[in-house]
Parts: C-alpha cells; structure tokens; sequence
C-alpha cells in the first residue's frame, strides 16, 4: 500500500494542524498567573485533557466554546485555582480562533491538496473552525465539525457520519486515509471502522500524551511522520 492510493485524506484539525496544546496554554495565563501555579506546562495540559474529555461526554451536543468554558472551569477547581470570574472561563471559551496553526501547516496543505480531496473531521464548532481555517490558507473539499455531529470524537457516530459522508462523494472507506495526532481521539477509533492511518506524532520527543487522554487500547497507525512538512515529502517522492 501506497501513500498515493488513497483519494482523500480526513484531518483532524487541533493538534494536528492547528497547535492547540500551545493555544490552550497561552489561553490559561489568567489560572497561572491567578492561582500562582507552579505546575508544569505538561501537568496543566494533562489537567485539560482530564476534564474536557468528561464535558465533552456528559455534553455531547454543546458548542466547543460551551465546552471550553466549563472545561476551565472544572480545570480551576481541579488545581486550586480561586478569584477567577465568570469572564475568565468566557475568554478560555472563546480562544480557539487565536490558537495558531503549525508553521508547516498551510504549505504542506497545499502540497497535498495536489494529490488528495481534503477533509476535516473536527471536535470543534463551525465558527471555532471557520476562524482556524484563515490561518490554514487552503479550502478543503468537505468540513465536518462536532456541532455537525451532535458528538465528539472518539464517539464511533463521528466516524459513521464521515463514511457516509465521503460514500455519498464517491469515495470507499478503503480509498480513506485518515490523518491526525491524537492516539486517543483519532487513530483507535479510526482503526475500529477499518480506516488507515497516518500519525502526524507533533508531541515526538516529549513524554506522556499532553492535552489529549491516552488511548483505550495500544495503536499502531500504518504510517508516522513528525510533521505534517514529513508527509508531504513522502507523499511527492512516491508521486
């Protein structure tokens, strides 16, 4: 099997293209300076994968900006954190539009874009997304959020959705390559549907698994890369 068998590549956005564990940092610098942390930048990133993974399942039909805001919520009680208000956790759920994108995103995009109808299969709302996109530079071929959905990934209706999605596009599963960085919400699910899968590894060289929880089950995608740039590169010298 090739890299250029495949006719569309499904993209996760956060954390894959968009540098969301870098956003959601930068977003936390009132708990920082607020609660006088003295965590590390990985504790507190692990600290958010706890909780906005259980709001995302206890809320599955909320807006991520809903999301967001009680997922910090939850992330001050969780670290101590006191003297918040109400404004602080708004502005946490509002962020996702100043979260930046990869620097080899947009150009590695349009690289692709050459070769592949491109996808996005997103746990994020479709303004939330529609602001990313200006910093990704490229129009994809189909976008489906979360607020699409009515759930958010690893939920298996995501995935369904997709499939039926690229089907009524003309497109099998099998001509599927869906790419992403999260192990948990991305690569095990992905592989449960029968889907190949290519690891965009952004976290390589660093321990534990950040701002996303680890997976259920070990995962062992088809295809590694440490930058989406890498997968680009693979994808021209078989072309």
């Amino acid at each position: 099997m090739k890299l250029t068998d495949f006719k569309a590549l499904t993209f996760d956005c956060y954390g894959t293209l968009i540098d969301w564990e870098s956003g959601v940092y930068l977003a936390t610098q009132a708990m920082r300076t607020v609660g006088n942390l003295s965590i590390s930048r990985d504790e507190q990133l692990e600290a958010f994968a706890r909780h906005e993974s259980t709001v995302q399942t206890e809320t599955p039909a909320a807006l991520y900006s809903d999301v967001l805001t009680e997922t910090h919520r939850r992330m001050a009680a969780d670290l101590g954190v006191k003297g918040l208000t109400e404004d602080d956790h708004r502005r946490f759920g509002e962020s996702v539009p100043y979260w930046p994108a990869f620097d080899d995103s947009a150009s590695a995009l349009r690289r692709l874009k050459k070769h592949f109808q491109l996808v996005i299969l997103s746990n994020v709302h479709r303004a939330g997304f529609a602001a990313s996109n200006r910093r990704l530079g490229v129009e994809f071929d189909h976008i489906i959020t979360a607020q699409d959905v009515g759930s958010y990934k690893p939920t298996p209706r995501n995935y369904e959705v997709m499939i039926e999605d690229m089907g009524k596009r003309g497109i099998a599963p099998s001509e599927i390559l869906h790419t992403a960085e999260s192990l948990y919400h991305d690569h095990w699910r992905a592989g449960q549907f029968g889907l190949s899968r290519a690891w965009i590894y952004r976290r390589h060289g660093q321990e534990g698994f950040g701002a996303t929880r680890k997976p259920e089950i070990d995962v062992t995608p088809e295809w590694k890369f440490h930058s989406l740039a890498e997968m680009a590169d693979a994808v021209e010298a078989e072309a």
